[in-house]
């Protein structure tokens, strides 16, 4: 399976994607949305559909990044916004939406390339079991270390347990 580029608040290289970390760099996000919805108005679940799609799996959005950025494009005039039944928005560019994208085309050429070479050459998205079990690893992960503080002996047996998973996995 190829490696996404994980690219630092820059935008800069920061190495290949093995799950966590930023995809885009700092505004990558904004400016492929708003060419998504550029080439067509569409709804904040279609965008993150048409962005995983375009990564071939290897990254969905979560709603919690997505409708934020939508918000902000909305405010800075990039975008209107109309409700549909059901609380649907649709998302439409503006015309200045449109200035910008021409502004910084280049920038949105080169991010578009660079999703597309993250999607080249995969295979099936990783399997939803294996999607589950490490979202469950982080969460529980996340609980423990956000809890009371841990003791020598809990962080020695943590990276233990971890330290062993990683080997067993990559024997397999």
């Amino acid at each position: 399976m190829k490696d996404i580029e994980l690219l630092d608040p820059r935008g800069a290289p920061a190495g290949p994607r093995r799950g966590g970390g930023r995809v885009f760099g700092h505004g990558g996000l904004r400016l492929v949305l708003l060419r998504l919805i550029a080439d067509r108005p569409r709804h904040g679940y279609e965008l993150i559909k048409a962005i995983e799609e375009r990564l071939g799996g290897s990254y969905s959005p979560s709603p919690g990044v997505i409708y934020p950025t939508l918000t902000l494009l909305e405010e800075l005039g990039h975008v209107t916004v109309s409700a549909e039944g059901g609380g649907r928005k649709l998302h439409t560019v503006t015309d200045a939406g449109l200035e910008h994208l021409q502004a910084h085309r280049d920038e949105v050429e080169a991010l578009l390339a660079r999703m597309a070479d993250g999607a080249g050459g995969r295979g099936a998205a990783r399997p939803a079991p294996v999607e589950r079990a490490v979202h469950n690893l982080r969460q529980a992960l996340h609980m423990r270390l956000a809890g009371p503080p841990l003791d020598t002996a809990q962080v020695h047996a943590i990276a233990d347990l971890l330290d062993e998973a990683a080997r067993r996995i990559e024997r397999l």
